[in-house]
């Protein structure tokens, strides 16, 4: 006869994994101080600024 294993342990262990790899991407995702994300948003402004400002704008668009 083989040897009895618990099923419970080995289903807590793979929720444990689960959960400690969604907090790995939540750290990765929300994890900023507010001087990073002060600097990205205003990196995201220029280059939206950049490209409003390469547009080129017609007159008769139809």
């Amino acid at each position: 006869m083989g040897n009895v294993i618990n099923l419970n342990r080995f289903r807590k262990r793979a929720e444990r994994e689960a959960t400690a790899k969604q907090a790995d991407v939540n750290r990765a995702r929300f994890g900023r101080t507010k001087a990073e994300r002060s600097a990205e948003e205003t990196r995201a402004d220029k280059a939206r600024a950049h490209l409003d400002q390469h547009q080129i704008d017609r007159e008769d668009q139809s």
